[in-house]
């Protein structure tokens, strides 16, 4: 597996996203950060009525604290992977945009950005 390189902000979103999982007993922990600095995270949803991936939900939580642009975001997970639908949601909010996927052990696994 290549060596990820991160610079310290998206690091931060990975150190986020990881204290978010550990509070809870969520499949996945994420977060995003606005283009005024601001970061935002959140767990799996997981509710019979409800399902909304970590990144979905993270998402959410920005756009009802009324960020506009994202300018990156972080997963962090066990067998997580970056679906198309996590890449749509984060992709309403900007262009290139960098989503790092990182492990539970939160070393990062790849780098994708939306189109």
């Amino acid at each position: 597996m290549p060596d990820v390189e991160l610079d310290a902000e998206d690091a931060k979103l990975v150190t986020l996203a990881r204290a978010a999982l550990a509070r809870g007993s969520a499949a996945e922990g994420a977060a995003v950060r606005d283009d005024t600095g601001r970061t935002y995270v959140a767990t799996t949803v997981a509710l019979s009525a409800l399902s909304l991936s970590a990144l979905q939900a993270a998402v959410v939580i920005a756009v009802a604290s009324g960020a506009s642009v994202l300018e990156a975001a972080a997963i962090v997970g066990g067998d997580t992977a970056v679906t198309a639908d996590d890449l749509a949601v984060v992709a309403d909010l900007g262009v290139g945009i960098r989503v790092v996927l990182a492990g539970l052990d939160g070393v990062p696994r790849a780098v994708t950005s939306t189109g």
